[in-house]
């Protein structure tokens, strides 16, 4: 039953990728015409907390869990590029996406991030972000170039926010994917 509603749920995700919301105006002429670039940012799934003096704690048993089921999410998706920051819970998130489509991880740090270099860099590509519940939300906002969503519930670990952008015209929507076993 639950691979059952893991395929509803990529087939649902494919489905909503093509969906057009929110748009807003960009600037930047250095994204081109018509190029399409796609990022999905996600934040790290359920880390341990059994210590709470640990400021840098690996994932739990129902994170290791999502971690994979977040690979099969974007298996059908030909990623380009993986970003995570240099956090073990980032790093395991990110980790099966990363060795199911032969892409190294690249880090970056969520408190010096430059949208157009990030965004130049990118350009034309398809690209995972793994982040924090504080960090996600501000990166998608840098995107989108507008303060639009806000930080994440520290108990969110199945939004996918998606940015598009084609040409000059950016949309976002937020998925939220929950991988509970009833």
């Amino acid at each position: 039953m639950n691979f059952l509603k893991s395929i509803f749920l990529v087939v649902l995700f494919t489905a909503l990728m093509g969906c057009k919301n929110d748009k807003t105006e960009d600037s930047n002429p250095a994204l081109g015409n018509e190029t399409v670039s796609t990022f999905y940012f996600i934040r790290h799934a359920e880390k341990d907390k059994s210590d709470t003096k640990n400021p840098d704690p690996e994932l739990n048993q129902e994170g290791l869990g999502r971690s994979i089921f977040w690979a099969k999410v974007f298996e059908p998706i030909a990623l380009d590029a993986i970003y995570s920051t240099d956090y073990e819970r980032t790093k395991m998130t990110a980790a099966p996406t990363s060795v199911q489509k032969a892409i190294k991880v690249q880090y970056y740090d969520p408190r010096n991030i430059n949208a157009l270099d990030f965004l130049t860099e990118n350009l034309g590509k398809k690209v995972l972000i793994v982040g924090h519940s504080n960090t996600t939300p501000d990166f998608v906002n840098l995107v989108l170039g507008e303060k639009k969503y806000s930080q994440m519930d520290e108990s969110d670990n199945g939004s996918l926010y998606t940015v598009t952008i084609i040409g000059n015209t950016a949309t976002s929507t937020v998925l939220n994917i929950d991988i509970s076993t009833d």
